[in-house]
């Protein structure tokens, strides 16, 4: 939000944010704007001043823990055990979207459906592993080909498969388990 807006415009970007973040976690991706504004206290035209698309309002809901996870791939970038630490990080992704009801789902939408539309979700987590994954190629750790966005998604397919599941937790560790044998070579 730009720092020259008037006082009560920075109200109501927060009020609609906290109020956002309260309807995602409850509802999904898919939660209403318009129960947003009104529960939140503006019009929907301020809600969309605000945050034009859905996307936009998904990014800045998801922004912070975004950043925790873009930080921690940093982090254990420059670890020593490449695969360990590529294996880390893709366990914080996946108990994260697993977590949070609506992040898998921002997670896989691609702006407007349209494929040339960066992904604020994902394209933050995705540069930040990629040099984590690149380590992790180079040491033999995982398959060649593989991309930064291909484990994200995989992620992100996870999450969405477990979110009815009894323990969702425990059966997103078993099929990341799966996408990791599939990834790495064997042996």
């Amino acid at each position: 939000m730009p720092a020259a807006q008037r006082a009560d415009a920075r109200r109501n970007y927060a009020r609609i944010l906290a109020v956002a973040e309260e309807e995602v976690a409850a509802h999904g991706a898919d939660a209403s704007l318009e129960q947003i504004a009104r529960t939140a206290g503006v019009g929907s035209a301020t809600v969309r001043r605000h945050f034009p698309t859905r996307a936009a309002l998904l990014e800045a809901v998801f922004r912070e823990r975004i950043e925790a996870l873009a930080a921690r791939a940093r982090e254990l970038a420059g670890a020593e055990d490449v695969r360990a630490a590529l294996l880390e990080w893709l366990g914080a992704l996946t108990a994260y979207s697993t977590s949070v009801q609506g992040m898998a789902t921002a997670m896989l939408r691609n702006g407007d459906l349209d494929p040339e539309h960066a992904n604020p979700c994902v394209d933050p987590l995705a540069e930040a592993g990629d040099p984590l994954l690149r380590r992790a190629m180079r040491a033999g750790a995982v398959r060649p080909g593989v991309t930064a966005t291909d484990l994200v998604t995989l992620i992100a397919g996870i999450a969405l498969a477990t979110e009815h599941h009894p323990d969702p937790a425990a059966e997103a560790d078993r099929l990341l388990g799966l996408v990791v044998a599939g990834i790495c070579p064997p042996g």
